[in-house]
């Protein structure tokens, strides 16, 4: 689940061609220092459109990938949804659009399917009931237990978008209609988003979910220039190069401002990756006690995110930099435990050993000892070269609107 809305919640070969970076990485496994920004620019100059996303050929991926594939297969209940860990009895909005992800760049259509026909059925009961939108948080059962929030519902209209792309299918068409149609009404006068409403007061403006929404509403429109307009204004660092969460907060940077950021933005600016280094942490497993080098949720540096990492690999693929996205997925690896629910399947707990989330409150009592949907999920999508915002990305934003280079210091 979105980390700022609730707290719910192996080795990279994806090919012959990249074979040769990855004995590089074998090779470099001590490598911590973050590669220069020039170096960087380099690398993202030359990756064109077609070159930026890759369909997955199944048959290269690691072995144990398909240990934590048969997982999200094993965790998926009768009625479609998983819950969001082992040992838990709460199903995230969140963690099920990730799961579809997962379905749908695997090629498991009907599995992602399931997914969607439980949230298809309940558009009148639900999506469109009261103050609207999905509940974040629900039973195993599906009953709804949770608020409403932007960001989790924007991630299931990510996945909807991808599956619609692959699959060219109409199934969903309603849907994702009335999904975005909730998510633009969140805007408010000034451009910014809501996140949701608690007794039917619109609550808080958090960047993450507005980062979501941008994505998840495709084309570009008033609505995506509106919101450009708030972002610079109200949560824009200029010095640093990044989107922060709460100007002037003790917890003004997110790991995933940085990493969704980069991804979702067209032509945002690859130095922001920078930033990675303000997250980075080395923490040991407290399952395989050993030392992970990874990213935390904020500049408390007290565990080690496998969910966050695994974005951060994502990010950096995108930005060409294969290197240090396959030490990262190797870190993740390090981390990876056996299931103890099912007989075979491998997973990934949410962190590396207890400690706080985003802020100052500690995480569930699993996070360090439970495989969870989220960390796999991000793992699965590193270690494919799946970007699942890269769907979204090329909007032809106007030049006028790209703040983010309007500003920029070159």
């Amino acid at each position: 689940m979105n980390r700022r809305d609730n707290y719910s919640v192996t080795i990279f070969l994806p090919g012959r061609k990249l074979l040769p970076q990855i004995i590089m990485a074998l090779l470099l496994i001590g490598f911590g220092s973050y590669a220069r920004t020039d170096s960087l620019t380099a690398a993202h100059s030359a990756i064109t459109r077609s070159e930026y996303q890759s369909d997955i050929n199944p048959m290269n991926i690691h072995p144990s990938s398909s240990d934590v594939y048969t997982w999200f297969v094993r965790m998926q209940l009768p009625n479609g949804l998983l819950t969001s860990s082992e040992g838990n009895h709460k199903v995230s909005l969140y963690d099920n659009a990730l799961a579809a992800l997962v379905f749908t760049a695997h090629g498991d259509y009907a599995r992602a399917e399931r997914i969607f026909n439980f949230f298809n059925k309940r558009i009148d009961s639900e999506l469109l009931s009261g103050t609207g939108g999905f509940a974040s948080l629900r039973q195993r059962s599906g009953k709804p237990i949770g608020g409403r929030w932007l960001g989790d519902n924007a991630w299931l209209l990510i996945a909807l978008n991808n599956y619609s792309a692959k699959v060219k299918s109409k199934k969903y068409d309603r849907l994702k209609v009335e999904m975005e149609s909730w998510i633009r009404s969140l805007q408010d006068d000034d451009g910014g988003l809501w996140q949701g409403y608690e007794d039917n007061v619109p609550v808080r403006k958090v960047t993450e979910n507005m980062i979501d929404a941008f994505n998840a509403v495709t084309g570009y429109d008033e609505f995506h220039g509106k919101m450009l307009r708030y972002l610079k204004a109200n949560r824009w660092d200029n010095e640093r190069r990044l989107l922060i969460s709460w100007p002037g907060h003790a917890y003004e940077l997110a790991l995933d401002n940085i990493t969704w950021g980069y991804c979702a933005l067209e032509d945002f600016p690859v130095e922001s990756l920078n930033n990675l280094t303000v997250f980075r942490t080395i923490k040991q497993s407290s399952l395989t006690e050993a030392m992970i080098t990874g990213f935390c949720f904020d500049v408390d540096l007290d565990n080690v995110w496998y969910e966050g990492t695994g974005q951060a690999v994502v990010a950096l693929q995108k930005a060409g930099d294969y290197q240090q996205a396959n030490f990262y997925l190797m870190e993740i690896e390090k981390g990876m435990v056996n299931s103890k629910q099912f007989a075979t399947p491998k997973g990934i707990p949410f962190v590396s050993n207890h400690g706080t989330g985003y802020g100052e409150d500690l995480l569930w009592d699993n996070a360090a000892t439970m495989p969870h949907v989220s960390s796999a999920a991000w793992y699965l999508f590193g270690l494919w070269n799946f970007d699942p915002l890269s769907i979204g990305y090329y909007k032809n934003i106007p030049a006028a609107d790209k703040f983010w280079l309007q500003s920029s210091k070159r």
